[in-house]
């Protein structure tokens, strides 16, 4: 009897990844390939299209060897990429310029102005300000700065579009891009058309996709020159795809409300979906049919989680390197140890997590990092495990927040680096009072569009039956410490009041060490 195989394409920020899963979730293939980012200026970054499309076809191919399928057993594929990477190109998928990626700011100006509007669309951004990321602010930025490049485009890709284009021949928009970051709404009409156009991007809808696919959706088959090039079948189904976060709540089996996706990594990314669409300050969307067909996402995040604790360790623990090789662990395993030991609250220590400002529930990128409290009696493990506690409090907070919107909340579903620290996940599930489960598969974009994969591969009927069918945890659920709750209570409060008391203060510091910054290059220069 043949086997049958499904490929979920990952492309991240850093490295595009091909996992190949069997379909109950097994994954029996894996392949990964870099590719480069570049910062021509402050606040820049972008990457080249072909990058990307020489890294896929080598991670095919390691991942397709690793795990000896044969191109007959595959019977579908799906993907997903970072979002909102713009890439102006011609009909035939030729990029102009590099793309700009998601986390490119270089159009703040045009968010500050299109933030300035007020219009009804900016309900997605929580009634507050765009950020820089976004589609609509990328676009305004190439027609003012780029306005030949802009008139050239024939076709404005997001990444997940460009590979989507590759691979079909069929340019198409994803249902999960264009609603999580383009303001697109299906049941309003699709692209505000007079939200765009108030802010000078009328003349921009031609360039967009007129095919709005939802996940899962068949988009077509694999061309005959690029099933060569892969390695795969001509023909293959290949599923609509999206975006990478998103495709991961998936993966972490999620599709109905009342569960709590936690995404770690650099930072914190909070998604849960609802019945009904609910738009309110502080919450990002309700973005409807990004996900799931019928429910609205709504979002949540912190700006710097993972980078922080990275930032600790590299800056206050290179005296570990040594200790940690000659026992065999990482230097998070035993600043771990270390940590255990010290009582919840971390002997009155207080850390707001914002050292690259706040995502939500604040949006202020102009707040950093504050440690409170210190004393000669704290040590290191002290300021290493409150810093895991600040980042639990802003977790908690932005929890407290959707409860208080109406949305339910019930229990967490964690993957990410930050979930092989059991230190991490118990401080969140205390402060919180939630349990938390950790899927056995961390890979959960991968997982997640291999799911897409094998609805669109005819193995189940829809994405909710393909991800219970295809997701595993892990027997060990992260159960909430009621004592330690108890005591977490009075610092998370203390935590929630620390940003009006202290935001005027942060900014007036942020911009005296701005202007001394820039006083400090002008010298340079001269």
């Amino acid at each position: 009897m043949k086997k049958e195989l499904v490929i979920g394409i990952d492309a991240g920020t850093e490295s595009v990844r091909v996992g190949i899963y069997d379909l109950y979730g097994k994954p029996v293939g894996f392949g990964v390939t870099g590719y480069q980012t570049y910062y021509p200026h402050s606040g820049w970054a972008e990457q080249d299209p072909n990058e990307w499309w020489s890294a896929l076809v080598n991670s095919m191919k390691k991942a397709m060897n690793q795990s000896g399928a044969t191109k007959d057993e595959i019977i579908g594929l799906s993907l997903d990429t970072t979002c909102a990477t713009i890439v102006p190109c011609k009909n035939d998928g030729t990029p102009l310029r590099r793309a700009l990626l998601w986390m490119d700011i270089r159009s703040h100006e045009e968010a500050e102005f299109i933030s300035s509007t007020r219009h009804k669309a900016l309900k997605y951004n929580g009634y507050g300000k765009v950020s820089p990321e976004w589609m609509v602010c990328k676009a305004l930025w190439l027609k003012r700065n780029e306005p030949n490049n802009y008139q050239n485009a024939e076709k404005l890709m997001d990444f997940s579009d460009w590979y989507t284009y590759k691979l079909t021949g069929r340019y198409t928009g994803s249902i999960s891009t264009t609603t999580y970051r383009w303001h697109y709404n299906q049941e309003e009409g699709g692209v505000p058309k007079h939200f765009y156009e108030s802010i000078g991007l009328g003349d921009i809808f031609e360039k967009l996709p007129q095919d709005i696919c939802k996940l899962g959706e068949h988009v077509g088959g694999l061309t005959k020159d690029t099933a060569e090039e892969l390695g795969l079948k001509p023909g293959t189904p290949v599923a609509q795809g999206g975006v990478d976060a998103l495709n991961g709540i998936l993966g972490l089996g999620i599709t109905e409300p009342g569960k709590l996706a936690l995404l770690t990594g650099s930072s914190h990314n909070l998604y849960t979906l609802t019945n009904k669409p609910i738009h309110a300050k502080e919450i990002l969307g309700a973005f409807p049919d990004a996900v799931v067909p019928g429910l609205n996402l709504v979002e949540a995040g912190q700006s710097s989680t993972g980078s922080t604790i990275k930032w600790f360790r590299t800056n206050f623990c290179k005296d570990l390197d040594i200790v940690a090789n000659n026992k065999n662990l990482s230097v998070y395993d035993i600043l771990n140890q270390e940590a255990i030991n010290i009582p919840a609250g971390s002997e009155g220590l207080i850390v707001l997590d914002y050292w690259q400002g706040n995502r939500t529930p604040h949006v202020d990128p102009n707040v950093r990092g504050l440690v409170s409290g210190l004393s000669l009696k704290h040590g290191r493990a002290h300021i290493y495990r409150a810093i895991i506690e600040g980042i639990s409090y802003g977790t908690d907070y932005n929890i407290r927040n959707f409860r208080n919107n109406g949305i339910d909340v019930n229990e967490v579903y964690a993957a990410g680096g930050a979930t092989n620290s059991k230190l991490f996940l118990q401080v969140h599930a205390d402060v919180s009072n939630i349990s938390i489960n950790v899927p056995e598969d961390n890979q959960v974009a991968c997982l997640g569009s291999a799911i897409l994969a094998s609805v669109v591969g005819g193995a189940y009927k829809n994405i909710q039956e393909a991800a219970a069918n295809m997701v595993r945890f892990k027997k060990e659920r992260i159960e909430p410490n009621k004592e330690n709750h108890e005591k977490y209570q009075l610092y998370a409060e203390q935590y929630r009041k620390a940003y009006p008391q202290f935001h005027s203060w942060m900014w007036e510091n942020t911009k005296i060490n701005q202007a001394q910054s820039i006083g400090i290059q002008k010298e340079i220069l001269v």
